[in-house]
């Protein structure tokens, strides 16, 4: 008998329907002999009309009132599953993140876990019980209730997973596994057996959406084996067969990797470049513009500083788009006079597309074939970023697809 940990996304949860094929789904594990710990994202829809509704009232709610309203979908949702797992004839009880507890830090909206309190759920357990534990959120030492932002689900899985010494993750989404690219921008995209924790972090940091880039580093941190996995298939799967569906993340790579030099594209659409021109080259300049952008809790991704002349270099970096009118505003009122910078622009219409792949270890000439490949394309490279296993590009948004489809035939990822 082993300690199951399942999450189930918004669209798995997105009505009553669907919400008891779930607890099918959960019951027949459980009927297997396997205890049972259940993560419910909200039904689908759910937070973001919750979220809308706080900004009908204020265009700049509280982020400790957002979390207070957002926390709610993922209690209704446990709730409605417990419900339908005792019409099932299973045992079963729903708690909130606060109530295990699931403590956090204090970064409303953004809050990161700190630790579990397995005992509750343990001993619930082994009364014979399916244990549902709300996502995306927990609370934070003063009692508030806080949320780990878009995609928490996945991460509370995982830790709680971690936590309970689970012997494995399932991440039950609406897509049967982890593609070597999204299958929405290139039909020829292919379903992966199996994907390294590094690949699978890069991936998720570079615009993949299967995962939360969170609960990724927690998998690789507490080596948590963790596994996507279609919801949508019949409830009453075989067990056997449904164990080794969809797409398992590893911690050894695949002996197949040196024919796999890549495993796939990743991209990210809401990109946008910000440019500070004329700047003073000299020692810490690079903090005193991207200290203030940090302390406003907006991410950095891609930095590059020019060649200095004549004492004098550009610093370029990008931001998420949703963030760069904040970035802009704040450069141009805090940093441009205190650094004497000439002059501040920015565009927000640029994507990031990159290659992912551990095989890229040994394995030369992979930069130069990405970028003849975008060249015969005509898709001009503004940025260029790299580590051991991925190369990023940031390119004009309108040629994204083009390039992606591009690289993935370049690569032999059909």
């Amino acid at each position: 008998m082993a300690l199951i940990v399942h999450k189930y996304g918004g669209t798995s949860m997105g009505s009553t329907e669907r919400i008891k094929n779930v607890a099918k789904r959960v019951a027949k594990w459980q009927k297997a002999g396997h205890q049972i710990v259940v993560v419910p994202s909200a039904m689908s829809g759910e937070t973001n009309r919750l979220l809308g509704l706080a900004k009908e009232i204020t265009h700049q709610p509280d982020p400790r009132e957002l979390d207070q309203i957002a926390s709610t979908g993922e209690q209704v949702s446990s709730g409605l599953l417990a419900l339908a797992l005792q019409a099932e004839g299973i045992p079963s009880v729903s708690y909130a993140g606060w109530q295990v507890a699931i403590q956090t830090d204090s970064a409303h909206t953004k809050a990161r876990i700190k630790s579990i309190d397995k005992e509750k759920v343990l001993a619930e357990l082994n009364l014979g019980k399916v244990v549902v534990i709300t996502g995306f959120q927990g609370v934070d030492e003063k009692g508030n209730i806080t949320t780990l932002g878009r995609g928490g689900s996945d991460t509370s899985a995982v830790a709680v997973a971690a936590a309970m010494g689970a012997e494995e993750c399932l991440i039950y989404t609406d897509v049967d596994g982890v593609y070597t690219t999204d299958p929405r921008v290139c039909d020829e995209a292919r379903r992966l057996d199996r994907i390294t924790f590094e690949e699978m972090m890069e991936m998720a940091s570079l615009g993949s959406k299967v995962l939360q880039i969170r609960s990724v580093e927690f998998a690789g941190k507490y080596r948590v084996k963790t596994r996507v996995l279609s919801s949508l298939t019949d409830p009453m799967i075989p067990l056997d067969i449904e164990m080794k569906s969809g797409t398992l993340i590893t911690f050894e790579e695949d002996p197949k990797m040196e024919a796999a030099v890549i495993s796939g594209i990743a991209f990210a659409r809401d990109e946008a470049k910000i440019t500070v021109l004329g700047v003073p080259d000299k020692p810490g300049i690079a903090y005193q513009i991207l200290g203030p952008i940090a302390e406003a809790n907006i991410d950095v991704d891609m930095i590059i500083q020019n060649q200095s002349v004549d004492g004098f270099t550009d610093f370029t970096f990008t931001v998420p788009r949703g963030e760069y009118q904040k970035a802009l505003e704040l450069l141009k009122s805090t940093v441009q006079a205190h650094i004497a910078a000439r002059e501040i622009s920015g565009d927000p219409k640029v994507s990031k597309v990159s290659v992912v792949g551990v095989g890229m270890r040994s394995h030369v000439g992979i930069a130069s074939k990405m970028f003849r490949t975008l060249s015969e394309e005509g898709i001009n490279i503004q940025m260029i970023s790299t580590s051991e296993i991925k190369i990023s590009v940031l390119i004009d948004e309108k040629y994204m697809e083009l390039a992606v489809r591009a690289l993935h035939k370049a690569f032999d990822l059909e």
